[in-house]
Order: C-alpha cells, then structure tokens, then sequence
C-alpha cells in the first residue's frame, strides 16, 4: 500500500513511516527553485533526505477538475505549509493549468526519463482523459523508442474535489470506465500493456468497482473520496473557503477540534481493511485466488431489459482486455503462498 502525497509538496505528517508516491503538479511543490521553477537538484535532495518515496508522480490532470491550475489563498499558507511547499509565508500561491518543464507527448517522456536517470525511482503520470491525440502519440512513442512511463494512473472524470468549479468537475473529462478503456486500448494495441503498470482512480473505493477497473484492466487501484468520507468528510464542497464543517480542510482550530486524529485513523483503517477484504472475497467467488487473475470474463453488463454485454462488447474493445495465462496464475499462486 501507498500513500500518494498529492501536488501540495511533502509535509512531515507525510514521514511516519508510510511508502509514498511524491506528487510533481506544475507548481512542483518539493522540488521548485526559490523562484517558482523545477529544479531537478532540489528533488534529488527531497529524494534523497526521504528514503520513504518510492516512487515519483507527475501529475497532468485530474478527475475533478481537469484542465485547469489552482490557487492557494495567502490566509491558507500558514509556516507549516509554506515549509512543505516551499513557498513564501502567508502569500498567495497559483499553480498553472499547465507544465511548464515539457509540452507534448516526446518531451514528457525527456522529462520522465530525467527524473529516473537523477533520483532511480519508477516514474509515472496521473491523468483525466479527454481527447486522444496525446494518448495516440505516447503509446505510439512508447513503443518505437522503448521509453515509457514505469506507471500510468487514469482518474475518470467522477473524481471528486470541492475546490474545483462545478462546471469541471460535473462535466470536463471522460468517465473512468470509459477513460481507461480508450487509452489502455492504444497500448494494448502495440503490445504495450504489459510494460506498463496500470493504475485507476474515480469512485474506485467501493469493492464491486475495485473488481471492475481490475477485470478491465489495472494493476492497482487509487482511493480518495472514499478514504476522506471514513474520516468524517460530508462533502460540503467548501474545501476552497477554509471553513470545511467537518474539520479537515481548514485552519480554523474552532472547527479542527471536530477532527479527533486518534478515532479517524482508526476509522480509515478499518475502512481500508474492510475493503481489500471484501475485493478478496468477490475475488474468492469468481474461482481466482487474487484480483489480478480477474478477466473481462468474470463481468457481465445488464441492459436492464433482460440483455448482458461483455466488458469488451459495450467498451468495443475487440479482444484487446488482457486474460491471465496459466503461467499468471502459477506465480500468484507461488507469491501468495510465501
């Protein structure tokens, strides 16, 4: 299991002990020069002062609020977030609707290719999907150079954030299933797929979900909304004003004494127990020892007039969605027995 750290920098709360993906959005919080710009040599030092991260994310988009930047209200950049972010005390902060250190398919891969080479760490991007030109060219890419992100992480447009407008996060982006279908078709196509580690986001949280985006597909699942529900969040969309009435999103103290550290965590832990647990045991009911010997086989889509679809008949995905060999499931079998 691993703790992404999201776009905001690193944090010491993120430093007990957890494996962590260190999150790269285009204001490259952790490893940004005093003026804003990336800096390669201030990563490697984040990298280096924390052997925690694992792994490095760059991230271009996400489900909820795809396509555009942000911006950190100065009231809100108290010491502790200005040291995790590296940025100036109690003044404002805007993060682009865009990178900066690349701007196509080719030059992102330049750029990934420049983190790993300086820091050894797997490389991957996070995205929304929309047009797909961009995804046409990577796999494209990826397959005559041979250089490739290490991971590939869809967020479906139903992922959620309250600081995003409404207009974006109700109607800018596909939905995941839909999403992931299309890009995991472009590698598939050029016998990429398995060279590349799959990642899905957007309402994944729930078990039966879980199950779906691993039969279509992905090695891993991500979880936010669902995680931020078990430790009280009611979904006020006020993450952006700093007065969030659960708690969790604000620096108001009146409200933050609604957040009680010790049950929440036990909450959340409870939550993510109780979730693998029941994917294992839908998995357990298929006849398959663990989620990734799941195949586009195990689900079936009801029309609601009698009728049932494959995956790959209502995604039109022609035979592409992978089906674990015996030798797959020989090796399962193996690591689950250690």
């Amino acid at each position: 299991m691993l703790h992404n750290t999201g776009e905001g920098g690193l944090s010491k709360h993120h430093l007990h002990r957890a494996d962590l993906i260190l999150q790269l959005g285009t204001a490259y919080f952790a490893a940004r020069d005093e003026k804003g710009n990336f800096s390669l040599p201030n990563l490697v030092e984040t990298v280096e002062r924390n052997p925690q991260i694992k792994a490095i994310e760059i991230k271009l988009s996400q489900g909820g609020k795809p396509g555009i930047g942000g911006l950190l209200p100065g009231e809100k950049v108290t010491p502790e977030i200005a040291e995790a972010r590296g940025i100036e005390v109690w003044k404002t902060c805007a993060s682009p609707s865009g990178h900066t250190e690349f701007h196509d398919a080719d030059s992102m891969l330049d750029f990934i290719e420049k983190l790993a080479g300086a820091t050894g760490l797997p490389v991957g991007i996070k995205s929304a999907i929309g047009q797909m030109d961009f995804w046409t060219d990577l796999a494209k890419l990826c397959a005559e150079t041979g250089r490739a992100p290490d991971y590939i992480a869809i967020d479906g447009g139903e992922g959620g954030t309250g600081a995003g407008p409404l207009a974006f996060t109700d109607h800018v982006a596909l939905p995941f299933k839909i999403g992931f279908a299309r890009v995991y078709a472009e590698f598939a196509k050029r016998g990429m797929n398995e060279k590349v580690v799959f990642v899905g986001s957007g309402k994944l949280g729930f078990p039966v979900d879980a199950l779906f985006a691993y039969a279509l597909g992905c090695d891993m699942i991500a979880v936010g909304r669902e995680a931020m529900l078990s430790i009280g969040c009611i979904q006020a969309q006020r993450c952006h004003t700093g007065i969030c009435p659960a708690g969790i999103a604000t620096h108001n103290k009146w409200l933050m004494a609604g957040l009680d550290p010790a049950l929440k965590s036990a909450r959340l832990a409870n939550y993510l127990v109780t979730l693998r647990q029941e994917i294992l045991k839908l998995t357990h009911s298929c006849g398959v020892e663990h989620p990734s010997l799941l195949s586009p086989d195990h689900i079936e889509i009801l029309d609601g007039n009698l009728g049932a679809s494959s995956i790959e008949e209502v995604l039109k995905l022609d035979g592409l969605l992978p089906r674990p060999s015996h030798a797959d499931r020989d090796r399962i079998r193996e690591v689950l027995a250690r």
